[in-house]
């Protein structure tokens, strides 16, 4: 089969697809995408790669409520034109696969219009009931104006989806954002989870933080993991429980991964970083010697960091799961994460890990407080947690029903 994927950021998702596929053999894979490809993410030799030019920027003076939708465009001509060169050159794939989240696959059909498309959907922007006007200390005033701007934010995505054949989403709450004629033309299927490389070790080395503290196995260690340090993914909750949580546990290593500049998904900090507004709420209230912030670990030291952690730490809007929750899970850890969508697929209170409320710093230090105490309740979420993981979001199980729904979508055998 010959297949194209197309994304921004390739590989993206599609990294252990295009590896199966490799090791398969009998198939031909090009990829679309803007940025270079990460050298410490090797792809197998058989794929050809060509990154995509944007030829030009934004419209001066642009309307602001179509500024978003004039950005998409401009990347999906410039897929567009990279996919007309290769069709100029022979090239039909039998399948696209494309990631429509900055507007690539706009045109696509226009270029292939009998190539299926199946297409990657992660969020569609609500009013109510998930991301936004979630946390009321962040509201916006809802006006009329904060509709159109959500209304605006998917007009690329309703062209996408009428051009789709078929769409993947990787949790039933992402696919429930969507609305309710697409969502049956949506199958819930996860990227997956490689449970052999995070796992449990018995012994796990030592591992050094980049201050120089040295972690040990039995220490308590308290993890907690941002992309960037923002409030989309708890980390006002988490840092404002920092003070209660070290008057329970004294001798709790706090960790926090993930970049302190900038934001991924919410609005910028008003007045510096986020990260330091919330920690000067706390200032004098807590031992900062006892709270290390790493920066973005690579993953050769973020899984034996997950590997020593007593209890992880996750917090989220009603928005996409991150793949750090599913990672720390497989690796055994005790998990104590917010009772919102989409975490409440994963986590079942009491079973596989604790549920908090979302909003409650208090409520989060006393259930991370507990589970350092009680090291055997502790544990025994850490086996019942990487017992989920392996039965539902193991990378080779995912993988393979992909690869399934691929063929369906190929062959148009796949029907709301």
């Amino acid at each position: 089969m010959r297949i194209l994927f197309v994304h921004q950021n390739f590989p993206g998702q599609y990294v252990h697809i295009v590896q199966r596929l490799a090791r398969m053999g009998d198939h031909q894979m090009v990829a679309l995408g803007i940025n270079a490809l990460d050298s410490s993410r090797p792809l197998p030799e058989s794929l050809q790669f060509f990154r995509y030019p944007l030829e030009r920027g934004n419209t001066e003076g642009i309307h602001p409520l179509v500024m978003e939708t004039e950005t998409k465009i401009i990347r999906a001509e410039g897929c567009a034109r990279a996919a007309e060169q290769l069709k100029a050159k022979g090239f039909t794939p039998d399948l696209i696969c494309a990631h429509p989240g900055w507007g690539e696959a706009l045109f696509l059909k226009a270029i292939w219009p009998d190539s299926p498309l199946l297409c990657y959907q992660e969020f569609f922007y609500n009013a109510h009931g998930f991301d936004s006007n979630f946390d009321p200390e962040f509201d916006r005033d809802w006006t009329w104006r904060e509709q159109a701007r959500l209304n605006m934010k998917n007009a690329y995505l309703h062209l996408t989806l009428e051009q789709a054949d078929w769409n993947v989403s990787p949790t039933h709450f992402q696919a429930s954002s969507f609305p309710e004629h697409w969502q049956r033309r949506i199958s819930v299927i996860h990227d997956g989870v490689d449970t052999r490389r995070a796992a449990p070790l018995a012994n796990p080395e030592p591992l050094t933080l980049p201050d120089g503290t040295v972690l040990e196995k039995g220490q308590q260690i308290v993890t907690f993991v941002n992309r960037r340090l923002e409030p989309y993914r708890g980390c006002h909750t988490f840092l404002r429980a920092i003070p209660d949580l070290q008057r329970q546990s004294p001798n709790a290593r706090i960790v926090i991964v993930g970049e302190t500049k900038g934001v991924s998904y919410g609005a910028v900090c008003p007045d510096g970083e986020w990260k330091d507004q919330f920690l000067a709420e706390i200032e004098g209230q807590y031992d900062a010697s006892r709270v290390h912030f790493t920066g973005t670990l690579p993953y050769e030291q973020f899984l034996p960091l997950l590997q020593l952690s007593a209890c992880h730490v996750y917090l989220t809007y009603p928005f996409v799961m991150s793949w750090s929750l599913l990672e720390a899970m497989a690796c055994g850890c005790a998990v104590v994460g917010s009772d919102t969508a989409p975490v409440r697929e994963v986590i079942r209170h009491g079973s596989n890990g604790l549920l908090v409320d979302f909003f409650s710093p208090a409520d989060l230090a006393s259930a991370v407080a507990e589970l350092l105490r009680d090291r055997e309740r502790a544990e025994a979420f850490g086996v019942e947690a990487r017992r989920t993981v392996v039965r539902s979001y193991d990378l080779n199980v995912c993988v393979q029903r992909q690869l399934a729904l691929m063929d369906l979508v190929a062959s148009s055998s796949i029907n709301a």
